[in-house]
């Protein structure tokens, strides 16, 4: 994951079926060069489920060089052969992640609000840190409330890209941005509206950053 001084990584919302892939193609069109990576984020349905859900979206994400990236699931990333996985505290470490996917997978870690966790997480091996919610987010409750200035911190430090989660909207982004994300990672502002002009709110918002 790589260029613009911070880019968009779009999560799914948890119902893909109907008409999302449509939606994810008008979103990525709309976001070319700043939406470069893709979170598919479902809860309660079995692999095979998850796998045939998981199809169009990483054939929409492949046409596009998007990193599609799996949520909180090592197995069903090695299934689908996706980019990367996405870690909580408690799916598994970097290194099984790593054994698993392979040297070239994309590997994050979710961190909250704790420079520690950031740390260990990239000594493991992670490819980025995730740090979050910074507000509050109908997607993923979350108790946990980080400043922006623990962005600053790790962009200082670090090479290791930053990615800022939670509550994230054109509205309420220009701090993030400023403070050194390297990606915004966005669901709810994207998916609850009309996405390819959401993304480019978002967009616009980069640019002046």
């Amino acid at each position: 994951m790589s260029d613009p001084a911070c880019q968009l990584y779009l999560i799914s919302p948890l119902d893909v079926g109907g008409d999302f892939a449509h939606r994810l193609d008008r979103a990525l069109d709309a976001g070319a060069g700043i939406a470069t990576a893709f979170q598919f984020r479902v809860k309660d349905v079995d692999q095979h489920e998850a796998a045939r859900l998981a199809g169009p979206l990483q054939e929409i994400c492949a046409a596009r060089d998007v990193a599609f990236i799996v949520n909180d699931d090592i197995a069903l990333a090695r299934r689908l052969q996706a980019d990367g996985v996405h870690l909580g505290q408690s799916d598994g470490t970097p290194k099984e992640a790593r054994e698993a996917l392979g040297r070239e997978a994309q590997i994050g870690v979710t961190c909250h609000a704790s420079k520690h966790l950031a740390m260990e997480a990239g000594e493991a091996g992670a490819d980025y840190v995730a740090f979050g919610s910074f507000f509050p987010s109908a997607t993923k409750p979350s108790e946990h409330r980080p400043d922006p200035d623990i962005l600053e911190w790790w962009s200082a430090l670090f090479e290791l890209p930053c990615v800022a989660i939670g509550g994230i909207a054109p509205h309420n982004c220009s701090p993030l941005i400023a403070a050194g994300a390297d990606f915004l990672a966005v669901s709810g502002a994207v998916w609850s509206d009309d996405e390819v002009l959401i993304i480019k709110d978002f967009a616009d918002k980069i640019a002046a950053a």
